[in-house]
């Protein structure tokens, strides 16, 4: 153990006036089994929104310290981390300052100078999901994994929206050893395996979060709550009467209107969108109900938050992307990485919270249960 000879060192430089580097300080671990210095963490799972953070950090087998103060950081970088380990992984868990992709691309940054052998980093959390049909229908809770992130957006308005113009907008590929570890799970027995593994350890985080009495609840909503309306019916005061900016207005519905419940308003459940999942989500026992099913797709990652049905159906045929985020472009080109997400909403002007728990917690879930098959480097 060195925690005596550290102690002296530090009073010793305290006494004589000479404050020891910012390497010096923090070169040893918090706690007995950890690495012995930050230069040895590969893996890094970044969250935009405290609530993410809090699922993810749920599903530590090991926390190592109180915050960042016994690794440090490099200079300039502003980034608060935590510690600990996932399966056989050291992992460094960040919570950006802000929703955005131009935050993430600084955090990132800054994530890279203080770790330089960061071999893969995770972006987790909740995103909006394209609902699909057929074969391809997507539910609330459903976790996507992503291969390409599009930063597609560049305007949008209630009655248009502003595309780049080509696909040539899409990030650079990634690299070589991400693209094979998802490759795996398009695989009918890796996809398997992954939901299986993902669905234990969902358990695992629910029973941790009760345990120690957190506030949120990680529990699955139930299928009656997860509504997907029309593309083109809006969330807003139905009755003209009651609301010209709902109804006439170029934005769309009001900010009353946009904070209030369906319920609130009365969004008329005729328009629901009758779906073969949920009638099958039914007939489930309330275990496999809850069970992440993960996709593999395309997210489009930008700046402004997806709230039209219409434009997200729009940019989902006409560019291949099955959910929407705000922070995947602006890590990508920083630190390699592979963006999991659980589906919050469905990306139109319906937009709640009941589902963002359950959603991060889903995503934690996948993200524990891909890196049990991602290989430990020498």
């Amino acid at each position: 153990m060195h925690y005596d000879s550290d102690w002296r060192n530090l009073v010793k430089h305290l006494i004589s006036g000479q404050v020891p580097s910012n390497h010096e300080a923090h070169q040893h671990v918090p706690g007995p089994d950890g690495p012995s210095r930050r230069g040895v963490f590969s893996i890094a799972i970044i969250c935009a929104l405290p609530l993410e953070y809090d699922a993810v950090s749920l599903l530590f087998d090991e926390s190592w310290d109180e915050q960042d103060g016994g690794y440090g950081r490099a200079a300039g970088d502003t980034n608060t981390y935590s510690f600990g380990r996932v399966g056989r992984h050291n992992v460094v868990l960040v919570l950006l300052p802000n929703m955005g992709s131009s935050v993430a691309a600084g955090s990132a940054a800054s994530l890279r100078s203080s770790f330089p052998s960061l071999s893969l980093a995770l972006l987790v959390g909740v995103c909006g999901g394209v609902p699909g049909t057929g074969a391809d229908e997507r539910l609330l809770g459903d976790v996507v994994i992503s291969k390409i992130v599009y930063h597609d957006i560049s305007k949008q308005y209630p009655a248009s929206l502003v595309l780049r113009d080509t696909v040539e907008d899409a990030l650079g590929r990634p690299k070589k050893e991400i693209r094979n570890l998802v490759t795996i799970f398009e695989t009918e027995a890796g996809e398997e395996q992954l939901q299986t593994k993902a669905g234990s350890h969902l358990q695992e985080l629910q029973a941790r979060a009760v345990r120690l009495n957190r506030r949120t609840n990680y529990h699955y909503p139930g299928v009656d709550e997860d509504k997907l309306f029309a593309a083109d019916y809006r969330h807003g005061h139905h009755e003209p009467q009651l609301c010209v900016i709902c109804n006439e207005g170029p934005q769309g519905s009001c900010r009353t209107a946009a904070q209030a419940s369906c319920t609130e308003l009365g969004c008329d459940e005729r328009r629901l969108v009758p779906r073969t999942r949920i009638e099958m989500r039914r007939r489930m026992a309330p275990e496999d109900q809850q069970r992440p099913r993960v996709i593999i797709g395309s997210i489009s990652s930008g700046n402004i938050v997806m709230k039209s049905g219409e434009h997200r159906d729009q940019i989902a045929q006409e560019r291949g992307v099955v959910a929407f985020e705000m922070e995947g472009a602006g890590v990508w080109d920083e630190v390699p990485c592979i963006v999991v997400k659980g589906i919050c909403d469905y990306a139109d002007s319906h937009k709640n919270k009941v589902w963002q728990p359950f959603a991060a917690a889903a995503a934690a879930a996948v993200t524990k249960a891909v890196l049990g098959r991602h290989a430990c480097t020498d």
